[in-house]
């Protein structure tokens, strides 16, 4: 089985030209902690709730700051055309939750979540990359 049997297509995304206020908005009004920023198909980043937050508001950044000043510009991604282990160990080494899915001209065309990932009988990794993404970074 491949990541895109299972990804979500029709995804929500941030244009280079949003600022921290429109990314709020949006991440409230889908309900997800993420969003990819992107000129046209083309990806540019992702931002997060926790990017919002610790790259912006604890800074003292207004909400007209651009996404592009506090997004993820290094994101890891995969192509539609992977496998679910392959998109599992992926998650797992990286510790994240999402992946943007590119196709091979690296435009976005749709997003892969652990979730998704869990629910499938060939993913069964998807509880290692679970208890890998939920070891804790630091002590609290």
């Amino acid at each position: 089985m491949k990541v895109s049997d299972i990804m979500t297509r029709d995804v929500r995304v941030a244009g280079p030209d949003a600022n921290l206020r429109d990314v709020a908005e949006a991440m409230a009004a889908i309900d997800a902690g993420s969003l990819p920023v992107c000129d046209g198909k083309k990806l540019l980043g992702m931002v997060t709730d926790r990017d919002v937050v610790v790259r912006a508001v604890a800074k003292g950044l207004p909400p007209e700051t651009s996404v592009l000043e506090v997004m993820t510009k290094d994101v890891e991604f995969c192509f539609a055309d992977d496998g679910l282990v392959e998109a599992c160990g992926q998650m797992a080494d990286r510790k994240i939750r999402r992946l943007p899915v590119l196709d091979r001209d690296h435009n976005l065309v749709g997003i892969v979540s652990l979730g998704d990932l869990a629910r499938q009988t060939e993913a069964r990794q998807s509880g290692k990359a679970l208890e890998e993404i939920s070891k804790p970074g630091r002590l609290h």
